[in-house]
């Protein structure tokens, strides 16, 4: 499934389109980083790696059919930077869902690069993201 965003004025037009993919209950969201992702030393710059993330918890989050757009909100995100990723080679954002309660939910995952030589392991994720409130 392709998951794109239409508003061409957002801050996260910069980043899709995005892949995504569920299965065996991780999420797998893709994206190309381009020269607009990047850092000084022609790598991933770390701010766009971290928004990559925080739009892909969202994306898998809608392909577990857990929320809809535009109504629930990152509470928390913390990651460890493993490795860098290189320009115009695709990232991959893996996500498994831990918990869900009512109001939240409770994620963790990898962002990994296949690259020819083998996958670069990017960086390790943790979030928890509010669930709407009924309405």
């Amino acid at each position: 499934m392709t998951w794109d965003l239409k508003d061409p004025t957002r801050f996260n037009s910069l980043f899709g389109p995005f892949l995504l993919k569920v299965e065996d209950g991780t999420a797998r969201v893709r994206m190309t980083p381009r020269h607009l992702h990047s850092n000084l030393s022609g790598k991933m710059h770390g701010g766009a790696l971290l928004s990559f993330v925080d739009m892909a918890i969202f994306a898998a989050s809608r392909g577990f059919g857990l929320i809809e757009a535009g109504t629930a909100v990152t509470l928390d995100l913390s990651a460890q930077f493993i490795g860098r990723a290189e320009i115009d080679e695709a990232v991959e954002a893996r996500v498994e869902l831990l918990r869900e309660t009512g109001r939240l939910l409770f994620l963790r995952g990898l962002v990994v690069q296949p690259l020819a030589e083998g996958e670069e392991t990017v960086l390790s994720f943790a979030a928890t993201i509010r669930k709407p409130s009924a309405r």
